[in-house]
């Protein structure tokens, strides 16, 4: 039986990428010693959706664990209290019984880790990623998720398939070195 069960923001609404989302996530759990004791992972799609099923899952008390994954949008305060971020930022209230453990914030948005990991980008992209456009590993967190995006989209503009939401993303999500992340700037990481 899965005793625990995280929901997972991303994945769009297709089925196909909820599958690709959950497999990204998955090999990123792995790398990071999860081997054998994976919990079970639900792609919702939207961040709202993500909490929706978060809140649910932890009202019925199916699972002995359940948690939110998600990005936290904005630069957080104090990561021990990740529900006041979430009613800050979000609107959110906090379930009642449920705690500031089960909210997993993976950084601002999925290309602050993508691009930390400069190794996965050439794993993925070849001799047509433009490192040189890449930002700095150092302070990603201060950048928004456009800006990001559009930094990776311009990097791999010269490759045969570019850097895109969605397959492309969850692709790099589970080429991601769990050392190389670790590494890098508080907050980054997350559950890593």
């Amino acid at each position: 039986m899965v005793k625990a069960v995280i929901y997972l923001e991303g994945g769009g609404e297709s089925k196909e990428l909820h599958s690709r989302c959950r497999e990204g996530f998955h090999k990123l759990l792995e790398q990071n010693g999860f081997k054998g004791k994976m919990p079970r992972l639900k792609a919702c799609g939207s961040r709202n959706a993500a909490f929706n099923d978060f809140r649910i899952a932890h009202q019925s008390r199916t699972h002995p664990f359940v948690a939110l994954w998600i990005d936290s949008e904005d630069p957080v305060a104090d990561i021990e209290k990740t529900w006041a971020h979430l009613k800050k930022r979000d609107g959110w209230e906090q379930p009642e019984k449920s705690s500031d453990e089960q909210v997993f914030f993976m950084t601002t948005c999925m290309e602050t880790l993508i691009a930390t990991d400069r190794n996965a980008l050439k794993e993925c992209f070849k001799n047509n990623l433009q490192e040189s456009a890449l930002p700095p590993p150092n302070n990603l967190e201060s950048k928004n998720r456009k800006e990001l995006f559009d930094i990776l989209k311009h990097a791999t503009r010269n490759c045969p398939s570019q850097y895109e939401k969605g397959q492309k993303s969850f692709e790099l999500l589970g080429l991601l070195d769990a050392k190389t992340l670790r590494g890098s700037p508080p907050n980054i990481v997350g559950i890593v």
